[in-house]
């Protein structure tokens, strides 16, 4: 039986010029067009962090006279955002997006993984990049800080890789799923050091712009916020369908409206933590992408907050996941019909009229990731992903 990738490495998924084209491009395109349209009511909320955090007005309150919506970025993201609120607004958000897709792209081109599956990876990911852009979101930025993370954790870069999921979490929480790279770090008490070391960094960043008083309050207004955020994610009285994208809402709109997200997210968490007692492989480059793939989806799935522009940290999870894939047709169709359904089903492609009537309604778009998160687990307790994955020629072990 052939072990190798199906993917053509001299086709078109593989030709790097294409794939950058696309990456750029499609972005590119995107931001024209929202600025083209005067459509950028989030930068303005993102810039506004910046003005509200320097003038200590609350970050988290709504201000109808300069925007529409909600700030839920911690106060960190005011000192980031700060060179792009200085800026005139079209070239700041021009500027904004375009810095995280550049990002994003370097982020993955440090992944352990040969340039190739580079960019196929990239050539897959850029529908998912465009759509994010053109909601001028920062999710590029927090799925490099991820990839980042883990990148830097396998090499024994403790101090970059800390830096980067501190970063993310400090911005939007999500990025705090890197702490599971420990296991994956030569030195773990240097892990830890700067972890702790970044995390005080961070926290008190902001008072570069503002004083002790008003940073403390903002961080307790930030919880305030994300809690308000959540009750209303979870509310279908509002019909607020663009948010709770996960498997959450994907139970509670299909089956059980008052459906308490504890049922889920503890076994969810348990089930995720399950796959580290395999303690024996933490070195093994196979175990650490799987690992990698499970928790980019994780976050993404099991979050109230994620929209579909979210799903740009899910997707490079199901692309890396597939590369580690033996050469089976079932395979590659099934992760064929989950790639174009996730990355698509927000698209014309399967016509408006399902996507407003049942993709979004529904939250069917988290269907595919969590039947392949479901697939991870299953191949990382049963060892199918190092008995297929050892015969994958570019799988190495780690240098750690």
């Amino acid at each position: 039986m052939k072990l190798y990738s199906p993917l053509n490495q001299t086709g078109l998924l593989g030709n790097r010029r294409i794939a950058l084209t696309l990456w750029f491009g499609l972005s590119f395109f995107a931001v024209i067009q929202q600025i083209w349209l005067h459509h950028i009511n989030n930068f303005i909320v993102f810039r506004s962090v910046y003005f509200h955090l320097i003038q200590e007005r609350n970050l988290y309150l709504f201000y109808p006279a300069e925007y529409q919506d909600v700030n839920l970025y911690g106060p960190l993201f005011g000192v980031l955002i700060a060179p792009f609120a200085w800026l005139p607004v079209n070239i700041g958000v021009f500027s904004w997006v375009m810095a995280n897709v550049f990002f994003l792209y370097w982020a993955i081109s440090r992944l352990p993984i040969p340039a190739f599956f580079q960019t196929v990876l990239i050539f897959l990911c850029s529908q998912e990049l465009m759509n994010s852009s053109s909601w001028l979101q920062s999710n590029a930025l927090i799925c490099g800080c991820i990839l980042l993370g883990y990148s830097f954790s396998r090499s024994g870069k403790e101090r970059w890789a800390l830096l980067f999921i501190m970063l993310a979490t400090f911005i939007k929480l999500y990025g705090i799923i890197g702490l599971a790279f420990l296991p994956f770090s030569s030195n773990r008490v240097k892990f830890i050091f700067w972890g702790i070391f970044w995390m005080i960094i961070l926290f008190l960043v902001p008072l570069l712009f503002t004083h002790w008083h008003f940073l403390i309050q903002s961080y307790g207004d930030w919880y305030t916020g994300l809690t308000n955020k959540e009750l209303k994610n979870i509310s279908l009285t509002n019909h607020n369908f663009y948010q709770d994208i996960s498997v959450l809402g994907l139970i509670r709109r299909n089956f059980f409206n008052n459906l308490n997200d504890l049922y889920i997210i503890i076994p969810g968490i348990l089930l995720y933590l399950s796959q580290f007692i395999h303690v024996k492989r933490y070195r093994d480059t196979a175990f650490q992408i799987y690992l990698l793939c499970s928790s980019l989806i994780f976050v993404v799935i099991f979050s109230t907050g994620s929209e579909s522009s979210t799903y740009l940290i899910a997707v490079p999870g199901m692309v890396l996941w597939y590369f580690m894939q033996p050469f089976r047709k079932p395979i590659s169709w099934f992760f064929s019909v989950a790639f174009l359904f996730t990355s698509f089903c927000y698209s014309d492609l399967l016509t408006p009229a399902f996507r407003t009537n049942f993709v979004i309604p529904y939250s069917l778009k988290a269907i595919f990731p969590t039947l392949i998160w479901m697939v991870i687990l299953f191949q990382v307790h049963f060892s199918v992903a190092s008995r297929d994955s050892r015969n994958l020629p570019w799988v190495t072990n780690s240098p750690t």
